[in-house]
């Protein structure tokens, strides 16, 4: 049993995800490398993706909730001159390999999220 702070794939049985769903997905997830979309990337993806894709929705969401839990703790930690540094650079790591298990077909679960987009 997994809890909310630990990095798990989903046991989620999406059936066979297309090509085109992998994509999305994995793009939702790279969002966080640009800056300029990394908040509102996976929110267009789902929004645009959720009612035609139970794979995309579901990581769409993963990666909103996972950007959201960024921004708060960047913001709880901007009082120190190092803190927002590493919380963007963990968001960033963990985006690639999100961003990764997606293009694969994989649905992944973000360690320390709020799950606040159901």
């Amino acid at each position: 049993m997994s809890n909310d702070f630990e990095a798990t794939h989903t046991d989620t049985d999406f059936g066979e995800v297309s090509s085109d769903e992998r994509t999305w997905a994995m793009l939702a997830h790279l969002s966080t490398i640009f800056p300029a979309i990394w908040l509102i990337g996976p929110l267009i993806v789902w929004l645009v993706k959720k009612e035609r894709s139970a794979f995309v929705d579901d990581q769409a969401k993963e990666a909103l909730n996972f950007h959201i839990s960024v921004l708060i703790a960047s913001l709880v930690v901007a009082v120190t001159c190092i803190g927002p540094f590493v919380v963007m650079v963990a968001a960033i790591v963990y985006g690639i390999i999100a961003g990764m298990e997606a293009n694969k077909g994989i649905a992944y679960r973000y360690p320390y999220t709020f799950r606040l987009v159901k």
